[in-house]
C-alpha cells in the first residue's frame, strides 16, 4: 500500500521533519497535535481548557483533510504535562468525541514540545 502524507493549512505546519498525518489504506496516523494556532504558529494563551480546545481543533483539521472526523477515531494517546490537568482535559477531549469516544491512553509526561500543556495524537479507520 502507498504512504500518503496528509498537510492542511488549517492546522499548525510541521515544526520538525515529520508530517501533521500518513494515510496508508484505510489508516491514518495524526503526528501528535500541541495548541498552536495554524496562522500565527504561536503557542495559545490560557490553562488546559484553552490549549486543550486548541489541540483537539488542530487534530479535527487534520483528520478532515485526510477524509475522516472524530467518529472514524479509533486510538488516541493523550499527554499531559501534569496529571491535575486530567479532568480538565477529559471535560473539553468529551465534547469532540460524544459517544463515539475512541479507545484511549493518557500519560503524564516530563516535557512536551514548546513548553505545552497537552499534546494529542489519534488513529482514524475509514
Amino acid at each position: 500500500m502507498a504512504k500518503q502524507v496528509i498537510a492542511t493549512d488549517k492546522a499548525p505546519a510541521a515544526i520538525g521533519p515529520y508530517v501533521q498525518a500518513t494515510k496508508v489504506g484505510d489508516l491514518i496516523f495524526t503526528s501528535g497535535q500541541i495548541p498552536l494556532d495554524p496562522a500565527t504558529m504561536e503557542i495559545v494563551s490560557g490553562g488546559i481548557d484553552a490549549q486543550a480546545e486548541q489541540v483537539m481543533s488542530n487534530l479535527l483539521a487534520v483528520l478532515h483533510a485526510a477524509g475522516a472526523d472524530a467518529s472514524k477515531v479509533v486510538k488516541t494517546t493523550c499527554f499531559l504535562s501534569d496529571m491535575n490537568d486530567f479532568v480538565a482535559f477529559n471535560q473539553v477531549y468529551a465534547r469532540y468525541f460524544g459517544d463515539t469516544a475512541p479507545a484511549r491512553s493518557c500519560v503524564e509526561v516530563a516535557r512536551l514540545p514548546k513548553d505545552v500543556l497537552v499534546e494529542v495524537e489519534a488513529i482514524a479507520h475509514l
